[in-house]
């Protein structure tokens, strides 16, 4: 079967005189330090990504920054465990890295909303940390979602898409956006939870925290019931008139 091509010749020459003149800058790339040709490429790819029709895509424009400017989140509930983190490891080692971390940028460093592990792997494995120059590839979100509950949400939502995730810390990432002023359908909604598992997480922690500074003693004994206690039984055990 004849493969149908989706650009005539005049689109086809047009593209074709872009990437020649392309090619001839590109080349001046060769002699430069690494370091200037990862400042370089970025700059490109930026560039480029303010041209294309996915530039409203975070992935569309992945780029090389500094580990030393990455730093984790401080509310992701998932943990990954010490096989497949190996596994992980092992992946990247083999097949390099084949998915971007996905981040936002924050007074010139950037904080992990999805790939912590993939962040802690290309900083600690001292053979992947070489071959990609300290670096680490970067997908940066959209400016729309900087405020820290909407982070926490693209959070969790990359979590629960991998189907990954812990049940306490889920619960207060739950309270945490309830503290920030969230409904339970807003909840609901941005972390693709029906409304009873918000309720149930919601519980777990709030009901902690409500009790968070009592202090409980092992067991009663009959003499700690105090006179009002012993109304109330009194009043709960007395027949009620026309009973």
């Amino acid at each position: 079967m004849e493969q149908i091509s989706l650009f005539n010749s005049e689109d086809n020459q047009a593209i074709n005189a872009i990437i020649s003149k392309a090619k001839e800058l590109f080349a001046q790339l060769k002699d430069m330090a690494p370091e200037i040709q990862i400042k370089a490429v970025n700059s490109i790819r930026a560039e480029l990504h303010q041209y294309s029709p996915f530039k409203n895509e975070p992935v569309d424009c992945v780029l090389w920054i500094l580990g030393s400017q990455v730093e984790a989140n401080d509310y992701n509930p998932n943990v990954v465990a010490p096989p497949e983190m190996k596994l992980l490891e092992l992946s990247i080692r083999e097949d390099g890295y084949t998915q971007p971390i996905v981040a936002w940028e924050t007074n010139n460093h950037y904080e992990v909303v999805d790939g912590f592990h993939r962040n802690r792997i290309g900083k600690e494995c001292k053979d992947i940390a070489e071959r990609i120059h300290g670096y680490l590839p970067l997908s940066i979100i959209n400016t729309n979602r900087l405020d820290k509950a909407d982070r926490i949400a693209s959070t969790i939502r990359h979590n629960r898409a991998r189907g990954k995730h812990q049940v306490q810390g889920m619960s207060n990432i739950v309270l945490e956006l309830k503290r920030r002023n969230w409904a339970d359908t807003k909840i609901s909604r941005e972390l693709g939870m029906d409304s009873d598992e918000v309720l149930r997480l919601a519980q777990i922690t709030g009901l902690a925290e409500m009790f968070a500074n009592r202090e409980f003693s092992e067991a009663w004994e009959a003499n700690q019931i105090t006179e009002n206690d012993t109304i109330e039984i009194e009043n709960e055990s007395t027949p009620k008139q026309g009973a």
